[in-house]
């Protein structure tokens, strides 16, 4: 699927202890973000997920999620009911999909629950391959293509990705727009979940950037000369 009629549209990221659920690799760190008619709604979720398995240390290189930060966390089943209604019926949007729906089924098998179809969800590794001939197609080499700040992002984090994920998507449909103006400034201050209008999620993330990292979003707001997009409730 590389096109959706649906307006609404759920930019999805994850985590993981490894590269293999075959292999019994888990989700530790799922991240969603709502867009209505290709625009940010304000509405996001984040959880941290304990794998009830140690990381890999490679996977934690990339990530910085580590055996401790994750040992206090809800499992997948304790979010499962909370994610799937932040989904809902919304078209899913993601870079490799196959990795993460396959992830996803992984859980949601051993839970006894509906599994995503991958033919139903909108995956932008896809999209770009068919729009460039170059081999470079990772989320940081298509945020390059398109000239997307990345500096607000030390390690690859779930949430802050997605919104970064997004942006990409909407430069492979056509071309940025001043609404797409992502506050990753926020994500990075809070990177919790919000107001759903299905469900509040559960915030989960119990740490603060640093200062040089709000510094550099900062900077990257203001040479860019982007607009924050707000919320509902502000």
């Amino acid at each position: 699927m590389t096109t959706s009629k649906n307006p609404r549209e759920i930019v999805l990221d994850t985590e993981t202890t490894g590269l293999s659920c075959a292999d019994g690799d888990r989700i530790v760190d799922l991240a969603c973000i709502e867009l209505i008619n290709h625009i940010p709604s304000g509405n996001s979720y984040q959880t941290y997920i304990n794998p009830q398995r140690l990381m890999q240390e490679d996977a934690t290189a990339i990530s910085g999620i580590t055996d401790d930060l994750l040992a206090d966390k809800p499992t997948f089943r304790e979010i499962a009911d909370d994610f799937l209604a932040f989904v809902a019926d919304a078209t899913l949007i993601i870079h490799n999909a196959k990795f993460d729906v396959e992830f996803l089924n992984s859980e949601l098998i051993r839970l006894d629950k509906p599994l995503f179809q991958l033919e139903n969800v909108i995956d932008t590794l896809e999209i770009a391959r068919k729009r460039f001939s170059s081999s470079q197609l990772t989320l940081d080499a298509l945020c390059r293509r398109f000239e997307i700040d990345t500096s607000a992002r030390s390690k690859h984090g779930a949430l802050v990705d997605c919104f970064l994920l997004a942006e990409v998507y909407i430069n492979l449909l056509g071309g940025r727009q001043s609404a797409l103006s992502f506050s990753l400034e926020q994500t990075l201050q809070q990177e919790v979940a919000v107001q759903n209008p299905l469900k509040k999620c559960r915030a989960s993330r119990n740490f603060p950037p640093s200062t040089e990292e709000i510094e550099a979003h900062q900077k990257f707001i203001a040479a860019a000369g982007l607009v924050r997009w707000q919320t509902a409730e502000e």
